[in-house]
């Protein structure tokens, strides 16, 4: 149940764009965010591909740093194509989870700390928010964007666990 409520919360993250503040009153979940911005078609379709869209639009709360499609478009070519195959599903699940943090944790919460985070996957999230926000090697670009079940940290890299 938990692994199912971490990839919802990655797969809103993939989708997530700039919106309204009063977003998270209208009960948007972090999927339905997501998945209302172009900017993260590839990641909704990740997430769709994973099986996680249900988790993700679940109670919660999750923070999710989601990445762009041009974050997806800096990865090797054939990589995106690759990871929604079938045959690598459980691959494309831990690089989604590995996006997705368990309770919501908005950008005050961070602000002048260093912090390693666990993901849902299981690894760790190294967030420096000394100047500005940086999560292991990917920027925070829009912070804050809050849904009915988390919030979501657009992110300018994907995401890859050890």
């Amino acid at each position: 149940m938990k692994f199912r409520l971490v990839l919802s919360a990655l797969l809103a993250l993939f989708m997530v764009a700039p919106v309204a503040a009063d977003d998270h009153k209208s009960g948007k979940t972090i999927v339905e965010i997501a998945a209302s911005n172009d900017d993260f078609s590839t990641l909704v379709a990740a997430v769709k591909a994973a099986g996680l869209a249900e988790t993700l639009s679940g109670k919660g709360p999750f923070t999710v740093f989601a990445p762009t499609n041009a974050a997806f478009a800096a990865l090797p070519a054939g990589t995106v194509e690759s990871l929604l195959k079938p045959e690598n599903k459980q691959k494309l699940v831990d690089i989604l989870t590995y996006h997705v943090v368990s309770g919501k944790v908005m950008s005050a919460d961070l602000a002048g700390k260093t912090i390693d985070a666990k993901t849902v996957e299981g690894g760790t999230l190294a967030i420096d928010a000394t100047s500005g926000v940086s999560v292991n090697d990917a920027t925070v670009t829009t912070a804050d964007i809050a849904a009915s079940n988390g919030v979501i940290h657009v992110i300018d890299q994907v995401l890859l666990p050890n």
